[in-house]
C-alpha cells in the first residue's frame, strides 16, 4: 500500500523562561500546551528541550532569536512575541509510504514544509489571540497568571480547529487584504455614507466597509486591519453568512429576493431587533499604535453582500436603542449603495475565455498598504482550490524567502521541469509573482508576457525598470 500523509500539528505550546526556575517547579513555565492529552512529564520534557535549544543557539546567533529547527521527521518553529515569552509549534513532516522489495519504506518530504510559510502561520496565531485578548503582559498586569492561562486555553483550543496546515502557502506569508477598486462616483457614495454615519453617531471612532470579502474602505491602521480582515473573511462572515459571500448583482428597480431581510441585520449585536431583549455578545478587539493600545467594540452590520464594521470604544455603553437607531440609518442607505456596487462589479466580470487555464496566473502584494490580489487562488478559504501546481506555489515561496538578495528592485525567472515558468518581480516594496506554462518560450517572450500582465492587471502601478 502506498500513499502520502500531509503535514500535521504535533504540538503547540507557550512558555515563559523566567517562571519555575527551581527544581521540581518546571511545570510553572508552561502557560499553554496542546494537545493537553500529553502527559505532564512529556510536556515538561518538550518545553525544556525547546528552552535549551533557544539558549544554546543564542550564543551563535546574536543578530536575533532562533526561528526553526529541522529534524528527519519534524519541524519546530519558534517565535518570541514578547520578552521572555515563547510560542513554539512542532509539525509532523509529510511523508510517503512506498513498498520496496516487499517492505514498507517511509520517505519524508521535508521540502513541502517551508519555514517562511509556517513562521507566518505561527505569528498569525499570536496576533489573532492578541486581537481579542491583548498581550500576555497586559493580561498578567490587569488580572493574573491563572487568568492568562485560562484565556490561552479558551482561544487556542478553538483556533486549532480552523487551521488548514496542508493548504498553507504564500498567502499565509502575506496575509494581505483584497481590495475592490470602484469608479469615482461609487467610491464617493461609499465615502459620503461613512462620513454621514460617523457624524450622526459620534461614538463610532472608525469604520471599515467590505463588499463580499473585498475591502473598499478602512479607517484604521493597515497593520490592525490586516488581522481584523483575516478574522472577518475566515471566521465571522463565513460562520453567519456563507451563502451570501457568493458574488452576484442585485437587480435594480424590481422586487428583490432579499427584501425579507429588512435591508440588513447585525452580525455582532442583537440577532433580531424586534424580538431580542439584549444586545447579545459583541467581540472586543485590541488595536495597537506605536504608543498605546485601545479596546473597541466590534459591531458588524450586513446588508446583502456588504459588511460595515463599526469600531466603538469600550467605554461607550451600548443598548438596544442605539442599535435600532443604527439600523434605521444604515439599512436603507446601505441597500442603495450595495446596488450601485453590484452593478459596477457586474460590468467588470471577466469572460470565461480570458480565464483559460493556459493564461498566466499571478499574485500581487503591496507591503505599504497590505493590498493583495491573486488569480492563483480561486477563493480565500484555503481549501486547495488553486489554478497552478503546488510545486509552483512552493517555488514562489522560495523566491519570496530570498527576496532580500534583490535589494531595492529585481527580478527572478525560473523554469521548472514540467515547463512552468515562474517569475518574481520586486520593486518599491511591491511583489509580483507570475506562473506561466509555455513549453518552448524564450526569456524575452516570458518577460514580454509579464509586462503585458502588469499593464492589464496592475494599471497605474509603477515598477522600476531593471
Amino acid at each position: 500500500m502506498t500513499g502520502k500523509v500531509e503535514v500535521t500539528l504535533n504540538n503547540f505550546f507557550i512558555f515563559n523562561s523566567t517562571y519555575g526556575n527551581n527544581e521540581g517547579e518546571e511545570k510553572n513555565k508552561i502557560l499553554f500546551y496542546h494537545p493537553n492529552t500529553d502527559h505532564l512529564d512529556t510536556q515538561i520534557k518538550n518545553v525544556g528541550l525547546a528552552e535549551a535549544i533557544i539558549q544554546f543557539t543564542a550564543s551563535f546567533k546574536p543578530d536575533g532569536p532562533i526561528k526553526s529547527v529541522h529534524t528527519l521527521k519534524r519541524r519546530q518553529m519558534y517565535f518570541q512575541p514578547e520578552p521572555n515569552f515563547w510560542v513554539v509549534m512542532t509539525l509532523n513532516l509529510p511523508f510517503i509510504r512506498k513498498i520496496k522489495e516487499g517492505s514498507e519504506i517511509i520517505e519524508y518530504t521535508e521540502e513541502d514544509v517551508q519555514d517562511n510559510v509556517y513562521e507566518s502561520v505561527l505569528k498569525q496565531a499570536y496576533h489573532m489571540y492578541r486581537l481579542f485578548s491583548g498581550t500576555f503582559v497586559q493580561a498578567i498586569e490587569k488580572t493574573s497568571l491563572d487568568i492568562l492561562k485560562t484565556k490561552l486555553e479558551q482561544f487556542f483550543t478553538s483556533y486549532f480547529t480552523t487551521l488548514k496546515l496542508h493548504h498553507c502557502d504564500i498567502v499565509n506569508i502575506f496575509n494581505g487584504i483584497q481590495c475592490l477598486p470602484l469608479d469615482k462616483q461609487t467610491f464617493l457614495n461609499v465615502q459620503c455614507f461613512i462620513n454621514a454615519m460617523e457624524c450622526n453617531f459620534p461614538i463610532i471612532k472608525h469604520t471599515a466597509f467590505l463588499y463580499n470579502d473585498h475591502m473598499i474602505w478602512s479607517g484604521i491602521e493597515p497593520s490592525n486591519m490586516q488581522i481584523v480582515y483575516q478574522y472577518l473573511i475566515k471566521t465571522l462572515l463565513p460562520a453567519h453568512l456563507g451563502s451570501e459571500l457568493l458574488c452576484g448583482s442585485m437587480p435594480r428597480n424590481q422586487p428583490s429576493p432579499f427584501a425579507a431581510l429588512h435591508h440588513g441585520r447585525f452580525i455582532t449585536g442583537p440577532e433580531n431587533l424586534k424580538a431580542s431583549t439584549s444586545i447579545g455578545k459583541i467581540p472586543r478587539v485590541h488595536l495597537y499604535s506605536d504608543t498605546d493600545c485601545t479596546i473597541y467594540h466590534l459591531v458588524v452590520y450586513r446588508a446583502l453582500s456588504a459588511s460595515v464594521c463599526l469600531f466603538i470604544e469600550e467605554k461607550e455603553e451600548l443598548d438596544m436603542k442605539i442599535f435600532k437607531e443604527l439600523d434605521d440609518f444604515i439599512g436603507p442607505a446601505l441597500t442603495v449603495i450595495v446596488s450601485d456596487i453590484a452593478e459596477y462589479c457586474t460590468k467588470q466580470v471577466v469572460t470565461p475565455s480570458s480565464q483559460s487555464e493556459t493564461n498566466p496566473k499571478f499574485i500581487y502584494f503591496n507591503k505599504m498598504n497590505l493590498a493583495y490580489k491573486s488569480s492563483v487562488h480561486l477563493d480565500n478559504k484555503q481549501t486547495g482550490n488553486i489554478a497552478v501546481t503546488k510545486e509552483c506555489l512552493k517555488l514562489i515561496s522560495d523566491i519570496n524567502a530570498n527576496k532580500d538578495l534583490l535589494e531595492y528592485a529585481g527580478e527572478v525567472i525560473v523554469k521548472t521541469m514540467n515547463d512552468y515558468w515562474v517569475v518574481g518581480k520586486m520593486s518599491n516594496l511591491r511583489e509580483f509573482y507570475v506562473a506561466l506554462q509555455q513549453k518552448n518560450a524564450s526569456l524575452i517572450e516570458i518577460s514580454d508576457e509579464v509586462k503585458k500582465l502588469c499593464d492589464t492587471e496592475l494599471k497605474g502601478i509603477f515598477f522600476h525598470s531593471l
